[in-house]
């Protein structure tokens, strides 16, 4: 078979399901953990490998927690961004929309206005020295409850900065039901914010309903148990709504037992819009190239499968459609001079 890597790893792609502090790399966080030598964070790169390996989704989200407490100043928060974006540019990422947790950041003392001129400042830098368009979508912690949802809301609508596209909702599904946020969203979606809420990555297709009749979700984040339902999977795939599917982030949080089994294949077989997205890299051991290369193994996909998969990435994006157009043109003109070779 075809070594397919080096075709992905010049691919130009756009990433959609990728968390902010989740990007931060051993390098990055180990530093992050040096400034702040309180933290129970591990400062040297090679203790973090074990740092990252979870039992469970639970000890996933206390070790995560664990590195957004090192964010602590906006020079932290800029530092992280730009070099999120650093990383990016490194895989041929093109454009990403970062999911922003704001609320874990002003509620430990930064505030709403010094956070958001941190990542726009970031996020200007990253697009005129690396090449990297970002956007953000501001998510709620689920974990913290209805009180963290009303701040997100009004960081995002009152402070709102120029890259923000959409809404989002994190953190652990079990104990946390959707709808119980839809008054959140409707104001952000009245706002002209995008809904794009985690669903059914650890509870059954049910939540993936809650967020698409609650919050009225125009992508799903995950939605792996959605081939629990082909009813659902039917539905997402009439009406072409998006599902962010990221491999290895389930198998690091034991959603699926093993990548032989992971559901994506049965999400292409019923028509569902499918992306390919890295979620919290470095803590998963992966990037959006090896996420790529995970995905043409389980999909048995050549270079021309995974340019569509690449292509799914743009077309389910939130980019302008002019940003679209570019992107897909230079996949496609990728590939052609690839294969051509």
């Amino acid at each position: 078979m075809t070594d397919l890597h080096p075709f992905i790893a010049g691919l130009p792609k756009a990433e959609l399901h990728v968390h902010h502090v989740g990007s931060a790399s051993p390098r990055i966080v180990s530093e992050l953990a040096a400034r702040h030598p309180d933290s129970k964070v591990p400062t040297d790169p090679e203790a973090l490998v074990d740092y990252f390996t979870f039992t469970d989704f639970a000890h996933f989200i206390e070790v995560y927690l664990s590195v957004v407490d090192l964010i602590r100043t906006p020079e932290d928060v800029r530092l992280l961004t730009y070099e999120v974006a650093r990383d990016m540019a490194r895989q041929n990422i093109r454009y990403a929309e970062l999911t922003v947790t704001p609320f874990s950041s002003t509620s430990r003392g930064i505030a709403g206005e010094a956070f958001m001129e941190a990542i726009e400042d970031a996020r200007k830098a990253a697009e005129s020295e690396l090449g990297v368009v970002l956007r953000w979508c501001f998510d709620i912690p689920g974990e913290a409850g209805l009180l963290s949802a009303a701040e997100t809301t009004r960081l995002a609508l009152d402070l709102r900065p120029e890259g923000l596209v959409s809404f989002g909702l994190g953190g652990p599904e079990i104990g946390v039901p959707r709808p119980q946020f839809k008054p959140y969203f409707d104001r952000a979606i009245d706002a002209g914010l995008h809904s794009v809420p985690h669903a059914g990555e650890t509870t059954g297709p049910e939540t993936i309903w809650d967020a698409l009749t609650s919050l009225r979700a125009e992508r799903i984040g995950h939605g792996t148990s959605s081939v629990q339902d082909p009813k659902l999977l039917a539905h997402l795939a009439e009406h072409r709504i998006p599902l962010e599917v990221c491999p290895t982030s389930n198998i690091a949080t034991r959603a699926v037992r093993d990548l032989d089994e992971h559901p994506i294949k049965q999400m292409v077989a019923a028509g569902v819009l499918v992306t390919v997205n890295s979620d919290d890299p470095p803590m998963f051991g992966t990037d959006l190239n090896q996420e790529y290369g995970v995905a043409a193994r389980l999909l048995g996909l050549d270079e021309r499968g995974i340019a569509d998969l690449a292509k799914n990435g743009v077309e389910a994006s939130f980019l302008d459609e002019a940003g679209k157009t570019r992107i897909a043109a230079e996949i496609d003109a990728y590939t052609t001079d690839w294969l051509a070779g």
